[in-house]
């Protein structure tokens, strides 16, 4: 559609949606909670909010449509359905900026608009209300996030916010979706259309990924083709994704498996080898998420502490795996040392021109640069010796745009300039500044045009009509969302509990009327049973959520062990009831947050 990652622009934008998404707790852009109070207090600027839970953000919004769970595409064809049908269209932008759009309005002008609002839960005049707010908005930044992502029609879900994006101009303005710069991009379009499959499931890998739900099935099977050995690095899978026992059950089949981690895991239990890092305090670290535009920044934040004895950083971890394994014996580091003690301009001569001689320094650049100008970084940022190459990379693709953000030089003068930046800095650097109108220098498309026209997605579209709008049942016939930010959730890194001031134990949330109906009251216990498994979770009678939908946060049910003391569990681990089966047709994205469940009291 893109060929490049999009992000909103949810500073400048008139309306701001999102879907499926809590920022007030999940954040996504900066500022979060200033930003939303903004958008909420300005007469001239609306929040639009789709989510089954009435979230905080809910709380804040101009509308909030609170769909029926898994129910969202419905909703969203027919949001944009309505654009097509009364012309609320940006038609002389779409003429110049986009592809396939005819074809696209054709798809839409067929969707039965009342039909798929009364599947969605969303009364029509709300649809109406809220479609005519997007069309005649001077610029609309949307934002999903898990709520849709890991339930029905996710991938669907994707693509239909952003033609409503699309089909009103929204792309390349202040306020609007557009691009980013990375210094280390994590998403890779080269294969984008003609993904390959995993030999073993069939399964699309897209960007260089695996489907989660079927990295198990994988290794489970008898397929000449699986995979044989894991490293996992700063995960937890065994926690964190469906079906806790059968990734256990996984890595017992596999040959090797190798976890690298800064605390004691569910997963680290399972591993052959437990490999200990230091933690984020202890060393250099960066995100990579900045999705800034049209200027953006990278943040390299300093350890604080001594690591802990028996600790390593992962650079040092992955710098002696490679070293043992032999292929860097015939390499002298030494050279690249002393260049790299005379400055960045002679150690970058150097370097190159060892890259040329010797092809293993290239393929194995990210060590060799550790084992090298790491040595000349300040202590405790050896690790971020490989952001030199990323500079390097970046100063080729965005030369104009790093001389705007303030760094000075050519070719690899420009790359050590930022370089050297982001390690002299402790509050981050402006990496890159843009103008918008260079949006449309990011997109990959053959065209350089915004691309509507995906085939699947337009199949995908029109079989929407004979999808169901429940996968409940009468055995199972709650909807259960496994996995809630909340104000004292976080991920499985935090192991003790002791740190939660308020829902210690991670209540399940369930309105008053199904809490009535099946005699459960505030604080008791519920027994929550799925395909998957079962849990008792102390209840939470909540109005917050709509009848037949419960919730549990995610970062629960960890083993933790006090000093000297037995391990103890508190709380539930979400993904003891979850099943790999229930995934999306296309990407594979588990549903964690739409697991068909049923719920009953236990006396206390």
């Amino acid at each position: 559609m893109f060929g490049t990652h999009t992000h909103g622009g949810f500073h400048d934008a008139e309306v701001a949606i999102f879907l499926g998404k809590n920022p007030w707790h999940s954040h996504g852009f900066d500022q979060a909670r200033r930003v939303l109070k903004e958008i909420a207090n300005d007469n001239q600027r609306s929040l639009i909010v789709i989510d089954p839970r009435r979230t905080e953000t809910a709380d804040l919004a101009d509308h909030w449509l609170q769909v029926r769970p898994g129910t969202d595409a419905f909703l969203l064809a027919a949001l944009a359905s309505i654009l097509v049908a009364e012309n609320l269209l940006n038609n002389d932008w779409l003429d110049s900026n986009a592809t396939g759009v005819q074809e696209t309005i054709d798809v839409f002008r067929s969707v039965p608009i009342e039909e798929y609002a009364e599947r969605s839960g969303v009364a029509l005049d709300q649809l109406y209300k809220v479609a005519r707010r997007i069309g005649q908005a001077k610029s609309v930044s949307t934002y999903e996030d898990l709520g849709i992502e890991m339930g029905p029609h996710s991938t669907l879900i994707s693509y239909l916010h952003r033609v409503v994006s699309i089909l009103t101009g929204n792309y390349g303005k202040p306020g609007a979706l557009g691009p980013h710069t990375s210094v280390a991009p994590l998403f890779n379009y080269s294969t984008a259309g003609r993904e390959p499959t995993d030999p073993v499931t069939g399964g699309k890998v897209i960007s260089g990924l695996v489907p989660c739900n079927e990295i198990a099935d994988g290794f489970l099977s008898n397929h000449p083709e699986r995979s044989r050995a894991m490293i996992i690095e700063s995960g937890n899978p065994v926690h964190s994704l469906a079906e806790s026992d059968k990734f256990r059950a996984a890595m017992r089949a596999a040959e090797l498996t190798v976890v690298i981690d800064v605390v004691h895991t569910e997963t680290t239990e399972q591993a052959d080898w437990i490999l200990p890092a230091s933690s984020q305090y202890e060393k250099a670290e960066a995100t990579f998420f900045g999705a800034n535009f049209p200027a953006n920044t990278f943040h390299l934040r300093q350890a604080i502490l001594e690591p802990l004895e028996g600790t390593l950083t992962e650079p040092e971890i992955h710098s002696r795996l490679v070293q043992a394994s032999g292929v860097l014996d015939e390499i002298d580091f030494e050279p690249l040392r002393e260049a790299a003690k005379q400055g960045l301009d002679v150690f970058t001569e150097a370097f190159m021109a060892a890259a040329m001689d010797n092809p293993a320094i290239s393929a194995y650049g990210a060590v060799v640069l550790y084992e090298t100008l790491g040595k000349s970084l300040p202590k405790g940022k050896e690790g971020a010796a490989v952001l030199w190459f990323s500079c390097q990379m970046a100063a080729q693709k965005y030369p104009d745009q790093i001389r705007a953000a303030g760094y000075e030089g050519e070719g690899s003068q420009l790359g050590n300039a930022l370089f050297q930046a982001i390690i002299d800095s402790d509050d981050g650097v402006i990496f890159t500044r843009h103008q918008y109108e260079d949006a449309f220098d990011f997109l990959t498309t053959p065209d350089q045009k915004v691309n509507l026209l995906i085939p699947e997605m337009h199949e995908q579209l029109e079989l929407l009509s004979s999808a169901p709008v429940k996968y409940t049942s009468e055995e199972y016939p709650f909807v259960l969302s496994a996995g809630e930010r909340r104000g004292f959730s976080a991920n499985t890194i935090v192991r003790d509990p002791s740190w939660r001031k308020k829902d210690k134990e991670g209540a399940l949330r369930i309105h008053p009327d199904d809490a009535s109906g099946l005699g459960i009251v505030d604080g008791g216990r519920v027994r929550i049973t799925t395909e998957g498994g079962e849990a008792v979770a102390v209840a939470e009678v909540n109005d917050s959520v709509q009848p037949g939908y419960v919730s549990l946060p995610n970062g629960y049910g960890l083993s933790y062990s006090p000093a000297g003391g037995n391990s103890e569990v508190v709380g539930v681990a979400p993904n003891q009831l979850t099943s790999t089966h229930w995934r999306d047709s296309i990407a594979g994205t588990p549903w964690h947050k739409h697991v068909p469940a049923r719920l009953e009291a236990v006396a206390i």
